[in-house]
């Protein structure tokens, strides 16, 4: 453990970020550095907790309380080493994760959690830092050849942790660069860039592969990497966008969080965007359904822009300040959040419900037609019901829907190899990670639904413990699932 009176000493202290006004100005990450000696005192408030509940909140099992008493003691080579074995990518966790280990956090029952982000991030930025984190080929080549299909969080933990047992593995992308959401759905000042390419050069020099516009089942057939590869894995992500068939859907001015994103994040590297493909919030009432992560993104990059106003809409009632009765330690506390994004301006409102979108005479939203809903029972069933008088209309001339996605693309890969989806539209799997067709496995989002980055890493490393298992009877791969 840390230091043993280091919770009765130290409150918690949030991680710094960079001035509202100055990070507004660029697309540079909101986050600052922690100071060294402030992020020691907050590692020591690591208690003798005894069972260390942040592991069950933590799906990669992380060894949280080890790291933390390293880093009191100033030994952080010893803490990325400890990292390391749990986690291929503590940069992209400790940047974008939103630390479910924090709400099992044992000293959390009656006072707040430690920060445990924030040290996470502090001890990968120095290993980088220092030099620490080198390629780690494989000593020996058991001959096997893997196609990992999708290049995102889950795809490429379970790449590095193939090619590190000695397959041959190839990553597929169907986009024009690596790195799936983590590329074009997480913005630049959330995470920039740089962040993903370093991790990238050091699973080129350990020998994965990687290959762009290979958008499998549709320019790259399936049935030829079933030829060549011994194993495909499956880590395409949840890319359908859940979409609102409300009347108007099909005026001008509606997208989809996911064709709004990615366009600024292609301009922050530097393309070229042919003239109106371009999605500007510039000068515009913005309106953003959805109150999630995605939302805080568009929120974002909306205030960069220059929006002249921005208003996030949100179905469900405002969370409480504090845990409700029905929502106990050490479940995830389900309480009202406030994101950098919404730290930067903007408007939100619970509780509403788009009854219609309208338009102008070119045929172009002008406004939204609101009303406020409340949660009832309705033949024995929860749902949303309007409150009597309560329509009203809001203005917009940009509206971003950003409410989830749905599952896996039905296309492409998954109509051509066939593979079996359940009810809820993901690819089906059994208890070793394997499709309903031979040889084939999948991890991640694809499997599981939209969920978090810290499950796609974890389910990427399970599954390729599984593959290796197959291609070889045994495995010294971890498995944290």
């Amino acid at each position: 453990m840390a230091k043993v009176t280091g919770f009765l000493e130290a409150g918690r202290a949030k991680q710094p970020y960079r001035p509202v006004t100055e990070r507004l100005k660029d697309w540079k990450q909101v986050m600052a550095e922690y100071p060294p000696a402030h992020l020691n005192t907050q590692a020591a408030r690591c208690m003798d907790c005894g069972i260390p509940f942040c592991h069950q909140g933590c799906p990669l099992g992380n060894l949280i309380p080890d790291w933390n008493d390293l880093v009191w003691r100033e030994r952080w080579h010893d803490a990325i080493d400890r990292l390391h074995a749990t986690n291929n990518f503590p940069e992209f966790t400790g940047t974008l994760c939103p630390a479910p280990c924090e709400g099992s956090c044992v000293l959390g029952i009656n006072d707040d959690p430690v920060t445990i982000k924030a040290v996470e991030l502090a001890i990968i930025d120095r290993a980088f830092d220092e030099g620490w984190v080198k390629p780690e080929p494989p000593k020996v080549e058991t001959g096997k050849r893997v196609a990992v299909i999708g290049s995102g969080p889950a795809g490429l933990a379970a790449a590095q942790q193939l090619r590190r047992a000695g397959h041959a593995v190839t990553v597929f992308e169907r986009d024009d660069r690596i790195g799936g959401l983590l590329r074009y759905g997480i913005p630049e000042f959330k995470m920039e860039k740089r962040v993903l390419d370093r991790r990238l050069d050091q699973m080129r020099a350990e020998g994965v592969e990687f290959r762009v516009n290979a958008n499998v089942g549709v320019n790259l057939k399936a049935s030829d990497l079933q030829r060549e590869y011994d194993v495909l894995l499956l880590a395409g992500g949840a890319t359908v966008s859940r979409d609102l068939p409300v009347p108007g859907r099909d005026l001008g001015g509606i997208h989809l969080a996911m064709e709004f994103l990615p366009l600024q994040n292609r301009k922050c590297e530097g393309d070229e965007l042919a003239e109106g493909e371009f999605i500007s919030a510039q000068d515009k009432h913005v309106v953003i359904i959805g109150g999630g992560d995605t939302g805080a993104d568009c929120l974002g990059t909306s205030h960069r822009h220059g929006a002249k106003s921005v208003t996030s809409l949100e179905i469900m009632p405002r969370p409480p300040a504090s845990r409700a009765q029905d929502n106990p330690w050490p479940e995830w506390p389900r309480i009202y959040r406030v994101a950098s994004a919404h730290e930067e301006g903007g408007e939100r409102v619970y509780s509403v419900s788009t009854r219609r979108f309208l338009g102008d005479d070119d045929g172009h939203v002008r406004a939204l037609e609101l009303a406020e809903v409340e949660m009832k029972t309705v033949d024995g069933r929860p749902s949303f019901v309007e409150v009597p008088g309560s329509v009203h209309e809001i203005p917009a001339d940009l509206v971003l829907l950003a409410m989830g996605f749905t599952g896996a693309d039905p296309g492409g890969v998954v109509a051509e190899l066939g593979v079996e989806l359940d009810e809820r539209g993901n690819v089906k799997r059994d208890a070793h990670w394997k499709t309903s067709v031979d040889d084939v496995y999948v991890a991640g989002d694809m499997q599981h639904g939209q969920s978090l980055i810290v499950w796609a890493i974890a389910e990427g490393r399970s599954a390729a413990r599984a593959i290796d298992l197959h291609l070889m009877g045994e495995s010294d791969l971890p498995a944290p699932l």
